[in-house]
């Protein structure tokens, strides 16, 4: 197959997966009435954490073939299977993806404490600084910041970057957090696929990864915009589990009174229009 005929081909199955999802079926809100099926690609671009100029370029058939993480997190935005992953890869690169990474699931006891904690933001990462599982309140006030990876996403995402008022410190800590997770795990092919794929995109974590700093959070601050409550300050803590599976739980707390107030207010808005939707 020709560059030409690659191009054409991924073109036409990422459209015809595109118009094949729903907005449910990638967990977003169905929003008014579509004239077009399935998802949009500005939606499947925010995913995917890639810009929407790009993807509408990459269905276009006129960029050339994108790098295999870039594929992996095409593949997750539109849900495919592990053969139609594998598919995309032999279209796009020529060549079949490495087997994925599937994380350790997360216990059902640690689920019942995120969902036990109603009134605070709480999620869950592995040392690759995958999403593994969030409770509402989380999604109330990080929305698709945690999806897939939080790394990618914080460093890719421009409209992310942008709610993130701390983003330069911030983004270094995860850096250095990287650097000691890959000293604990050189072998992992999941979290160099990350790292080779940001040292790649972005001149500041390249810059960042080469001055060797190593970073290990337990515990921290953050100040957000948040596009409903505005400006938030606010404090979090990690707690790393003890079964090997090297999994983080990420409690968030309001810095003060008035945080303590948007934050509240905010998970409740979203508690009640969750119950609307239902």
């Amino acid at each position: 197959m020709t560059t030409g005929e690659r191009r054409v081909e991924l073109a036409g199955f990422l459209r015809a997966r595109r118009e094949q999802l729903t907005p449910q079926d990638a967990g977003l809100p169905a929003g008014p009435r579509r004239r077009t099926p399935g998802l949009r690609r500005q939606e499947v671009a925010q995913l995917a954490a890639v810009s929407v100029e790009w993807y509408t370029r990459l269905e276009q058939g006129r960029v050339g073939a994108p790098g295999a993480a870039v594929l992996d997190a095409l593949a997750s935005a539109l849900r495919l299977t592990e053969a139609q992953r594998r598919h995309l890869h032999l279209i796009a690169r020529g060549e079949a993806p490495a087997v994925r990474h599937e994380p350790a699931p997360v216990r059902a006891s640690l689920r019942a404490v995120l969902d036990g904690m109603p009134l605070l933001p709480a999620y869950v990462m592995d040392f690759r600084f995958d999403v593994l599982a969030r409770n509402a309140a989380a999604t109330a006030v990080f929305g698709d910041a945690l999806r897939g990876n939080s790394v990618r996403q914080l460093f890719l995402d421009d409209r992310l970057r942008a709610t993130q008022l701390d983003w330069a410190r911030v983004a270094r800590e995860m850096v250095g957090n990287l650097r000691a997770n890959l000293g604990r795990h050189p072998r992992d092919a999941r979290l160099r696929e990350v790292i080779d794929e940001l040292r790649g995109a972005s001149a500041e974590f390249a810059g960042w990864w080469a001055d060797q700093t190593v970073t290990e959070r337990a515990h921290g601050h953050k100040r957000i915009r948040h596009p409903e409550a505005g400006e938030l300050a606010l404090c979090y803590d990690v707690l790393a589990s003890q079964d090997g599976s090297e999994q983080y739980l990420f409690t968030v707390t309001p810095a003060g009174p008035a945080d303590e107030r948007k934050l509240r207010e905010l998970i409740a808005r979203h508690s009640r229009s969750r119950l609307v939707a239902v």
